[in-house]
């Protein structure tokens, strides 16, 4: 026996490795096993027999894992990484109730600085000391005991050989339980760390990786517009606000209890607004919504799709538009990458920026600045602007409203939702949505100050919907197939000036009797080539909302 200095036998490498497995696959892995525990049918004897073997063979998955992959040298930081990963998940899985894919790491690798400023707490770095820096001070201080390198091959080897066995023949016995349990229940799957983040980042990296190397494909190469350049030398003007995290349960509009939308009620009350009840998102996320709200796809065929092709920007901009994107939020996802965009970053106002947060305010303060700046031969032909709001991003949902727009009180303003009381998440998320409804029913009366002979529309949709404790889901980011209503179900609505329904021979009655039919973000697309007079045969009329409302000349 050898002991080192301090009098403590050194590990051996594999040994420890044991320990490092069992850690990651029991303490690891609280939220799946808590989440596995609630479930009615694992209640008993029997099942938990099944809970207890898919733990075994958790154990053993791992340990083969950590044979393969880790070795003396680089042990200690490899476990650290994987202590920190693994500590990380499990507070958002435990906290919000999201599970960890591809879609999820995309998020995490599009967030910017201050959004992961608002996911820090108190509870996070708790789960942080006790899931790492506890463990993580023992395992470095651990002598390892220097073993030959093919004699250490063999062994490891040989161990992850039998784990894997072992996880086999267990996985074997209880098949039919296990199975039937990751099938009644898939986000399980998404669950077991650290293999859901390991594969979740090899299939994010993968992806990106494929598209990068896929060239730029056109689309609607043959686009032109309808209409001839204005003589006054401004064409009609198409303001788009792509909206974030409003979900449609709690949009006034939809019939909501509250009323969280009062100035746009007043606008609807007008005839010029339509509210679109009936709304899905491509995505339960931003990195994946915005771009693909934008192309010419559609969901079903999006997802998946490493080819890279032309959004709807680029179309109206070959067919002589003006294009403009502002934003407020994490950037455009690549939509924006070809044509004029800016965001409210650089802006110093006091009143609508505070600490790097901007209300959606900020996006009318350089709105008229940024439209100055446009090729005038372009704009003579149209404009169409996209503002891309902060919306009701969370966890901080509280930072998303003016004090005007308080309403609901009191507000939960921690950023660990968990330790709220469900009433005062539910305010600070409904303050938001008025603040929304503020900032929309503004850019409206924006549009109606402009030349009451030019042309001017508002659409607005928001990119994915929010779940705010239901189910003990918070935030979104769920995989489509499993995503709740409230993740996928998004408020719509366009407004039309008196010249725009002119110009464009639209009927408002016929446009109010599509308010209730299904719709999806798949429609965008199709909606805002015809609404901006954009022709070219990759437009489909049957998916532009608005088509069967534009009186036909006889």
């Amino acid at each position: 026996m050898t002991l080192t200095l301090t009098g403590r036998t050194p590990w051996h490498p594999t040994t420890l490795l044991l320990a490092l497995a069992a850690w990651l696959a029991t303490i690891g892995n609280l939220p799946l096993w808590r989440a596995i525990w609630l479930l009615p049918e694992t209640q008993g004897p029997h099942a938990l027999m099944t809970l207890s073997t898919l733990a075994v063979a958790v154990l053993a998955f791992t340990l083969a894992f950590l044979c393969l992959l880790v070795w003396p040298r680089w042990l200690k930081p490899v476990a650290l990484l994987l202590l920190a990963v693994v500590a990380s998940s499990s507070y958002f899985m435990q906290s919000y109730g999201v599970v960890i894919d591809a879609s999820m790491i995309a998020n995490v690798t599009q967030t910017n600085t201050q959004e992961a400023l608002d996911l820090l707490s108190w509870s996070m770095l708790w789960t942080l000391g006790l899931g790492l820096v506890l463990p993580g001070l023992w395992l470095w201080r651990q002598q390892v005991r220097p073993v030959r390198g093919g004699r250490l091959a063999w062994q490891q080897l040989g161990t992850m050989v039998l784990a894997l066995l072992l996880a086999v023949v267990l996985l074997w016995v209880s098949f039919q339980d296990v199975a039937s349990l990751m099938r009644n229940h898939k986000s399980l799957r998404y669950m077991i760390n650290p293999f859901n983040t390991v594969y979740a980042l090899a299939r994010n990296g993968l992806g990106q990786a494929a598209q990068a190397q896929q060239v730029l494909q056109p689309i609607g190469e043959d686009a032109h517009l309808r209409l001839p350049a204005s003589n006054s030398g401004a064409g009609p003007l198409i303001l788009m606000v792509v909206g974030e995290t409003a979900r449609a349960a709690n949009f006034g509009l939809g019939g909501y209890a509250r009323d969280t939308t009062p100035e746009l009620r007043q606008l609807q009350k007008e005839g010029d607004l339509v509210y679109f009840s009936q709304v899905s998102s491509c995505g339960t996320n931003t990195q994946t919504s915005v771009p693909c709200m934008f192309a010419h796809l559609g969901r079903k065929d999006y997802m998946g799709n490493a080819a890279r092709y032309e959004n709807v920007l680029d179309v109206m901009q070959r067919a002589g538009l003006a294009v403009l994107w502002l934003d407020n939020q994490a950037g455009c996802k690549g939509v924006c990458d070809r044509v004029a965009h800016a965001d409210t970053q650089a802006l110093k106002a006091n009143d609508v920026c505070q600490d790097g947060d901007c209300l959606d305010e900020a996006l009318l303060r350089i709105l008229p600045d940024q439209l100055a700046r446009l090729d005038p031969q372009k704009t003579a032909r149209g404009t169409v602007v996209v503002l891309h709001q902060m919306g009701s991003h969370g966890p901080a949902y509280y930072k998303r409203s003016a004090p005007t727009q308080k309403a609901f009180l009191p507000e939960c303003k921690s950023h660990a939702l968990q330790d709220c009381p469900p009433e005062q998440i539910v305010n600070a998320y409904d303050n938001s949505i008025r603040d929304t409804d503020h900032f929309l029913a503004a850019t409206i009366h924006w549009l109606q100050s402009q030349s009451k002979d030019r042309p001017t529309a508002l659409v607005y949709v928001s990119d994915h919907g929010e779940s705010l404790g239901e189910k003990g889901l918070f935030l979104h980011g769920m995989p489509y197939a499993m995503a709740p209503q409230e993740q996928t179900h998004v408020p719509m609505l366009m407004w039309f000036s008196k010249s725009l329904l002119q110009s464009h021979a639209l009927g408002m009655d016929c446009a109010q009797a599509q308010a209730d039919k299904p719709w999806s973000h798949d429609n965008l697309f199709h909606t805002l080539l015809g609404l901006s007079g954009v022709q070219t045969q990759v437009a489909q009329a049957q998916m532009d909302m608005l088509s069967a409302c534009v009186r036909k000349s006889s």
